[in-house]
């Protein structure tokens, strides 16, 4: 599949265009002071070889992502050759937009530090002078920029130097975005691949010749000075902001290794439609703190037969103002018949299951239910979490201080069963005698009671 359109067309203008005027002047190193990649890498792999089969099955693989269309679309985006493109591409893992105005310490670090490792590629790819596979298998790219690249070595690949040396420098300003940085400049080179314009091999070795142009980097003065005032500038950008943090927070795939994930917000199925603002990965993330205390809740429930399945855990700011913004479309009621039926979409925010504020935000709140081991299904509580309507409420059909439930209320419609009411005793329990405390309005909710940090609003997002 061939896409047309305003990323693919911004691309070949982009390539055509060549490299930024001025790079020369602002290098930490010249061409000759810098490590020779001829020397340091193995030679592209022989046309006879296994690894060029590879790189042949690798080109077919590529193919077929094309036709997805959200990923031809990441691979068109990667394609453009352009620094305020590609820092524009890493700013969402990154927690900070990066722009010469902006953040001008940041701006020129990695603009001096990828002029400087961009000469690197030059002299292999004249040596070597490798067809790309556009060329070899005379198909069109997917990217459009036949034109732009006829002729030019293919080993090794820009593009995969530039994302993956943008991936080493952002992680030393911020090391806690390291996760998510590098498995977008993994994506980043693979877009080369899906694009038709390297092979899996010039991608891989690139890699590696990225981290050996880091490491000269770092034995430039200038270049730690810079690096020194880049790291200054992220903290004084991030702390009055909330965006600082994340090293606070733990993933609850490691914390709790035996709860079940499915992160509502980071998908289609929830009561917006969409996925959510802010949700850049289906992770979920809590402080050190609710994280332990949770793992024990699930040791807990395990003795019993069940694991935790966790819905949502931190929200960042911008998730929540997503929803204020849902809210205040009254028209888009995509997901009313799942979610609140019985409401019109006008009383969301006056009765206030849609704030401005969010707990979840200040990081020590989940959203939870119980999986049964052994029906491999989940457990029945007698409504779908983030139901909008009383029948979500703890106190539906009983009394959830002493256990009681009310035979009466249960009768009538949409009450909930004995066996339902119990479930939900069953979860609440568990979390109350862990430390966490309930909400009034939402059977699966829960706040660690001791939170750490609860007058701070985190605007990170999650990854």
């Amino acid at each position: 599949m061939r896409i047309k359109g305003l990323a693919c067309v911004a691309t070949a203008l982009c390539l055509l265009s060549g490299t930024i005027p001025g790079n020369a002047q602002r290098v930490y190193f010249s061409t000759e002071e810098l490590p020779d990649l001829i020397h340091c890498l193995p030679a592209p792999p022989d046309s006879l070889s296994q690894g060029f089969t590879y790189d042949i099955m690798r080109y077919l693989w590529g193919k077929t992502q094309r036709r997805d269309s959200v990923r031809a679309d990441i691979a068109c985006r990667d394609a453009v050759w352009s620094y305020e493109a590609l820092l524009g591409e890493f700013s969402v893992p990154f927690g900070l937009v990066v722009s010469r105005e902006g953040t001008p310490a940041i701006w020129a670090l990695m603009t001096n530090s990828l002029a400087t490792t961009d000469q690197m590629r030059v002299a292999p790819k004249a040596y070597y002078h490798r067809r790309r596979p556009f060329e070899v298998f005379n198909e069109p790219m997917l990217t459009g920029e036949e034109e732009g690249l006829r002729g030019e070595g293919s080993y090794p690949s820009g593009h995969t130097m530039r994302g993956w040396t943008t991936a080493l420098l952002l992680a030393e300003i911020n090391p806690a975005a390291a996760d998510t940085l590098f498995a977008r400049a993994w994506m980043y080179g693979e877009s080369r691949v899906i694009a038709g314009a390297h092979w899996q091999s010039d991608v891989d070795a690139t890699r590696a010749a990225a981290s050996i142009g880091y490491s000269r980097l770092q034995t430039s003065p200038r270049f730690r000075a810079d690096m020194a005032a880049a790291q200054e500038e992220f903290r004084r950008l991030t702390a009055a902001s909330g965006q600082q943090g994340r090293e606070h927070f733990v993933l609850l795939a490691e914390a709790v290794p035996d709860a079940i994930l499915e992160i509502r917000y980071y998908g289609t199925y929830n009561f917006v439609g969409d996925r959510i603002d802010g949700y850049l990965a289906p992770t979920a993330l809590l402080t050190r703190a609710a994280a332990d205390s949770l793992r024990a809740v699930s040791d807990d429930v395990m003795r019993l037969g069940y694991r935790l399945k966790i819905y949502d855990a931190y929200r960042p700011q911008e998730a929540v103002d997503h929803f204020v913004r849902w809210a205040a479309d009254v028209k888009d009621t995509r997901m009313k018949q799942y979610f609140y039926p019985d409401l019109r979409k006008q009383v969301l925010f006056k009765q206030e299951y849609i704030m401005e504020k969010s707990g979840h935000t200040r990081g020590s709140t989940v959203d939870l239910t119980l999986f049964d081991m052994n029906t491999e299904k989940e457990v029945d509580m007698g409504g779908t979490f983030d139901w909008f309507g009383p029948e979500s409420h703890p106190d539906f059909c009983g009394n959830p201080e002493t256990g009681v439930y009310d035979a009466k209320a249960g009768a009538r419609r949409r009450g909930l069963t004995e066996q339902q009411f119990r479930n939900r005793m069953i979860l609440r329990e568990a979390m109350l005698r862990h430390g966490f405390k309930p909400l009034s309005s939402e059977w699966w909710h829960f706040t660690l009671k001791d939170e750490p940090f609860p007058d701070t609003y985190f605007t990170f997002p999650v990854y």
